[in-house]
């Protein structure tokens, strides 16, 4: 079955006399909705990286906050908002080391048949790993898909038909709150971020159309109804946002504004709502859990948190009518941040459900690629130059030069554009990388390169480099020079995968200038320009002249919104996974020494203090000028640096 309340027609014939009849005046249902969303293969609290288990994530804990919440209320429904089969080792493992036979379930998806999930989303990662895994992944899954705005190309590039169900319509038995039995058609509609067709470019290209979230909404909505849906459930791995523009690829919130939608699950962001993190979002009310008066959560990631929506319905014999009375959405954690504990004991039956694939992915990270002289960690990646990015750097440019001898491009110069993705911020104060001295292992690479993206070059001009660092120096915020204070220097909501380093050549980040670019990538301060002194080969760079970047295919098809970068520069589409360039890489060394070159850094500003974040561990290997301020309840440090 896919869910605790399903139920089977035919045997239910005496219970459909008794619906008929009916009762003397109609009465209170209590219905309860579960949310899990961007899980990325985190079925135990285990850490592949550092090899260790952990009780900050999991499903295995998760899990134990589902019984609870199915205990407290009789009906429930269970579902999944996408990100699920990608995230870490165990994702790579069953996808690309031993690869799932045809109808072999998915180690995640052996663990919800446990839960008894009502159905499940799809989120932008599940297409990693290309479309026919994913087709298999969800032929053997235990409960249906949905995917309301992803469509088979037509052949002229255009939306042809579906390339998923858009929608359920699934009949479910509850009980009011005298214990007598109703019948509910409960519509779930799924959507995912439309900009997956850039991202995932190389495999989904000339195969998957995407539209716009809103107006896939707009259009199956109305059907789900005309088709008998009495509430209607939105799916949405697509975050929560403060306004709304046609592609967007965060538009939770202008869901809650369709008309028939009841509830909105809200994903991909890995926030929280309720949280303080959208306390200015218009319409939100953080006490009742609600975004214009619509049920709404973003259950985090990796199973830190469940999400709750309660509903009170009231069904009304003779118009045959269900009506919601009142809505609530609320988050429930596994891990107490301050006490640093957790709150919840795993679920046994998740470990024993992936039990196999588990000591086959510790199996394959713990295996030797090279011997490493020095530790790599990633604390002070975000305020200069650092190994843990050089290192992939490094590798890039050996693979694309490789590639590229022999051809018309050869003799161009090879840059190379990489960027820290563990560095903290919301994945909390243990995400970042820390390599001990000694074995580097496949864990280890895994560590350094979180994403299973392939090698790729484009061709640009030096304008156009310097434009990429313009957008890349989004990441930081304006400082005041004239203030004593100590000012922020991160801007927590600029992903850090998107602040890349261009190696190759050399550069300042000036941070009392306004960012040249907005969030969109769209220039926001035309006379703004934070990138000084950009050199190759220790001259000032020459606009017009052209340079290969070894990048990844996420960042060339147009990831991230940088100037320039829209796939059609694209003059190498490497079969390899950056992962696997930096094994070979690797493996050539032998020995790794990890040492930056420190081709960059930020513009020093003299008499002002700046605020950074970042790990108490941190504290192994201060740069000059910083020093611990305090140690927060949430798990992070701050610090001060002075020039």
């Amino acid at each position: 079955m896919w869910g605790g309340i399903l139920w089977d027609v035919r045997k239910h014939l005496a219970l459909m006399a008794t619906l008929a009849l009916g009762a003397a005046s109609a009465q209170t249902v209590d219905l309860r909705i579960l949310e899990t969303t961007d899980l990325h293969t985190s079925a135990l609290g285990y850490d592949y990286y550092q090899d260790k288990p952990t009780g900050e994530f999991g499903l295995e804990y998760t899990a134990t906050l589902v019984k609870q919440a199915r205990d407290e209320k009789r009906n429930t429904l269970l579902y999944d908002n996408g990100d699920l089969i990608q995230g870490n080792p165990l994702g790579d493992f069953v996808a690309r080391v031993q690869p799932l036979g045809d109808g072999q379930l998915h180690p995640m998806h052996a663990a919800m048949r446990v839960l008894r999930y009502d159905a499940g989303n799809l989120g932008n990662h599940e297409f990693n790993y290309g479309l026919p895994f994913l087709q298999q992944v969800i032929a053997a899954a235990p409960m249906p898909y949905v995917s309301a705005n992803t469509y088979k190309d037509d052949g002229k590039g255009q939306a042809g038909e579906n390339a998923f169900s858009p929608y359920l319509i699934q009949r479910k038995i509850v009980y009011d709150t005298e214990g007598r039995p109703y019948v509910i058609n409960v519509g779930v509609i799924g959507f995912l971020p439309p900009q997956i067709v850039n991202w995932d470019k190389a495999n989904l290209d000339g195969k998957i159309v995407t539209t716009d979230i809103v107006e896939a909404a707009r259009k199956y909505v109305p059907q789900m109804k005309a088709q008998g849906a009495d509430i209607i459930v939105a799916v949405a791995h697509s975050g929560i946002n403060a306004d709304y523009q046609p592609g967007q690829e965060n538009v939770a919130t202008e869901l809650t504004k369709v008309e028939g939608i009841d509830v909105v699950l809200s994903g991909h962001s890995h926030q929280e709502f309720p949280g303080p993190v959208y306390k200015s979002i218009p319409g939100a009310d953080l006490t009742k859990g609600t975004i214009n008066g619509k049920p709404t959560v973003m259950a985090g990631f990796w199973g830190n948190d469940l999400g709750v929506v309660d509903l009170k319905l009231n069904y009304d014999r003779k118009t045959q009518k269900w009506t919601i009375l009142e809505g609530t959405g609320a988050i429930r954690p596994i891990w107490d941040k301050t006490a640093k504990k957790s709150l919840v004991t795993p679920d046994p039956r998740i470990a024993a459900a992936v039990k196999k694939f588990h000591e086959g992915t510790l199996a394959y990270v713990r295996g030797k690629v090279a011997d490493l002289t020095a530790p790599i960690t990633s604390y002070w990646a975000l305020v200069q130059d650092d190994p843990s990015v050089q290192l992939v750097s490094n590798a890039q440019t050996a693979y694309v030069k490789a590639a590229l001898a022999g051809t018309q491009y050869k003799d161009l110069p090879v840059l190379s554009a990489a960027a820290p993705f563990k560095a903290g911020g919301r994945a909390g104060a243990s995400y970042y990388t820390d390599i001990p001295t000694g074995t580097l292992a496949i864990k280890n690479v895994a560590d350094l390169y979180v994403y299973p993206n392939t090698v790729q070059a484009v061709l640009v001009t030096g304008a156009q480099v310097q434009e990429w660092l313009e957008r890349a120096a989004g990441q930081f915020k304006q400082i005041d020079p004239s203030k004593a204070e100590p000012q922020a220097l991160v801007d927590e909501s600029f992903p850090t995968y998107n602040f890349d380093i261009l190696d190759g050549v050399t550069y300042e980040i000036d941070v009392t200038q306004p960012s040249r670019y907005n969030s969109k990538g769209e220039v926001a301060s035309e006379g703004a320009h934070r990138i000084k002194n950009l050199m190759f080969g220790g001259k000032p760079i020459d606009p017009n002249a052209q340079f290969v970047v070894a990048t990844n295919n996420y960042r060339a098809s147009g990831g991230g919104s940088f100037p320039g970068l829209t796939g059609k520069n694209i003059i190498l589409q490497a079969p390899d996974e950056t992962r696997e360039a930096l094994v070979k890489y690797f493996q050539e060394q032998k020995t790794v020494n990890p040492t930056a070159d420190n081709n960059w850094k930020l513009t020093p500003i003299p008499g002002a203090t700046l605020l950074y974040v970042s790990s108490p561990n941190a504290q192994k290997n201060l740069p000059s000028g910083v020093a611990l301020l305090r140690t927060r309840e949430d798990g992070f440090a701050e610090y001060t640096i002075k020039f």
